[in-house]
C-alpha cells in the first residue's frame, strides 16, 4: 500500500510513469525484496501507482493528448477522468491492503535487512544532500513547463557533475556510464542487481521498439485500415455504452498491434471524434476512455514500449507483474460499467462550452 501511494504521488508530480518506474520503482523492488515480497507484486503496485499519477498529472504527455485527440481541454478531461480513475484506485488500495497482510515482516528483520542495504550504500558511494538536487530539479522544470529536451540536458549536466564532484568520477568513467551503465560492485547481492543498468545502449532496445512501431503505426493509418475497422465496429455501437466499450477495445487493438500508446490515443481519437459529437456526447467522454484503456493497457502488453521499459527498469518480467497491476486492470472494466450504466456520462449541451476544443 505504501509503495501504491508513493509512486502515486510521485507520478503526479512529475507526470512520467516511466520516471517513477526508473527511479522510486527500483527502489520499491530492492525494498520489496528485503522484506520477502516477491518481485512481481511489488512491480503490480509501482505500476498501478505510477499510471494513476500519470494520468491525474497535467504534466503528462497522455493526459494532454487525449484531450487534444477528442477536443476537449486538458483541466475538463482530468476532471471526468477522476470519476473512474478514483473508483478504480480505491478498489486497487483495497486488495494491495488485504494482500499486506501476508507479507507482514517483523520490525526486526526489516531493519536490519535495510540496514544492510545502507551499510552497502556507504562503503561504495559518498552519500551527500547534494544527489537530490537532480530529482529536485525535474520536478521544478516540470512545474514551470521548460521544454523537454532543454530540460533532460541540463539535469544530464547536473547528474555529470554530482557524479565528478561528490562521487569523484573522472570524465572516461562518466562517459563509460552515460554509454553502457552502471555495474556495481558493493557486496550486496540485491543491492548489485539493483544499481547494475542503466546507459544508453541499455535503452536502445525500447527506443528501436518505439521507432518501428510509429513507423508500423502511421502505415496502418494513412492506408485507412484502421478507418475501414472503426466504420465496421461504429455499426455495432448502437448505443452511448457500446460505443464507449468500442472506443476502449479499439484503443485496446491498436495498443496490441501497434505497440505504442501515443498511436494508440491518436488514432483511436481520430477514429471515433466526429462520432461522438454526432450522438450529442460531450469530448471528455472519448477523452476518458481513451485514457481508461489506451493509457493502463500499454504496460500489460509485453512487446509495447511501456511495458518493455517498465520491465527493463525494474528487472521484473512483464507477465509477472501483470497479475499484481490491479488498478490497470479494474480501470477499463469501471469505466465500461460506467459507460453502460450512463453514470457521468455527459451529453454536449452538458457542459460548459468553453471545455469543447473544435
Amino acid at each position: 500500500m505504501t509503495c501504491l501511494l508513493v509512486c502515486s504521488i510521485v507520478g503526479v508530480a512529475t507526470g512520467s510513469s516511466w520516471t517513477v518506474a526508473g527511479t522510486i520503482g527500483i527502489a520499491m523492488i530492492g525494498i520489496g525484496a528485503g522484506m520477502g515480497i516477491p518481485a512481481g507484486l511489488t512491480a503490480g503496485a509501482v505500476v498501478s501507482g505510477a499510471y494513476f499519477g500519470d494520468k491525474m498529472s497535467p504534466f503528462s504527455d497522455t493526459t494532454n493528448l487525449a484531450p487534444a485527440a477528442a477536443g476537449t481541454t486538458l483541466f475538463a478531461h482530468i476532471r471526468h477522468m477522476s470519476y473512474t480513475t478514483g473508483v478504480s484506485y480505491i478498489i486497487a488500495a483495497v486488495l494491495y491492503i488485504i494482500i499486506n497482510f501476508r507479507y507482514v515482516s517483523s520490525a526486526d528483520a526489516v531493519g536490519e535487512s535495510i540496514n544492510e542495504v545502507l551499510t552497502a550504500l556507504r562503503d561504495s558511494f559518498t552519500i551527500s544532500p547534494l544527489l537530490i538536487t537532480p530529482v529536485i530539479l525535474i520536478i521544478v522544470l516540470i512545474v514551470f513547463k521548460i521544454p523537454a529536451i532543454p530540460g533532460l540536458i541540463l539535469n544530464i549536466v547536473l547528474g555529470i557533475f554530482c557524479a565528478m564532484v561528490v562521487q569523484g568520477m573522472d570524465v572516461a568513467t562518466v562517459g563509460n556510464v552515460l554509454e553502457y551503465g552502471v555495474s556495481s560492485e558493493t557486496g550486496n547481492a540485491m543491492l548489485d542487481e539493483l544499481l547494475s543498468r542503466g546507459g544508453l545502449q541499455g535503452m536502445m532496445w525500447t527506443v528501436s521498439l518505439i521507432l518501428c512501431a510509429l513507423t508500423f503505426g502511421g502505415i496502418m493509418q494513412a492506408s485507412g485500415m484502421l478507418g475501414s475497422l472503426a466504420a465496421a465496429l461504429l455499426k455495432l455501437a448502437k448505443k452511448s455504452g457500446s460505443l464507449i466499450l468500442t472506443t476502449m477495445l479499439t484503443a485496446l487493438a491498436v495498443n496490441v498491434i501497434c505497440g505504442e500508446q501515443y498511436l494508440s490515443i491518436i488514432i483511436t481519437g481520430n477514429m471515433y471524434r466526429d462520432e461522438y459529437r454526432k450522438r450529442g456526447l460531450a469530448p471528455q467522454n472519448l477523452s476518458r476512455a481513451l485514457e481508461d484503456c489506451g493509457t493502463v493497457t500499454s504496460p500489460l502488453i509485453p512487446w509495447t514500449t511501456c511495458a518493455v521499459t517498465m520491465s527493463t527498469y525494474m528487472g521484473v518480467a512483464t507477465l509477472t507483474y501483470l497479475p499484481f497491476c490491479f488498478f490497470n486492470l479494474i480501470n477499463p472494466v469501471v469505466a465500461a460499467i460506467f459507460g453502460f450504466t450512463g453514470f457521468t456520462i455527459k451529453k454536449i449541451e452538458d457542459v460548459d462550452p468553453a471545455d469543447i476544443v473544435d
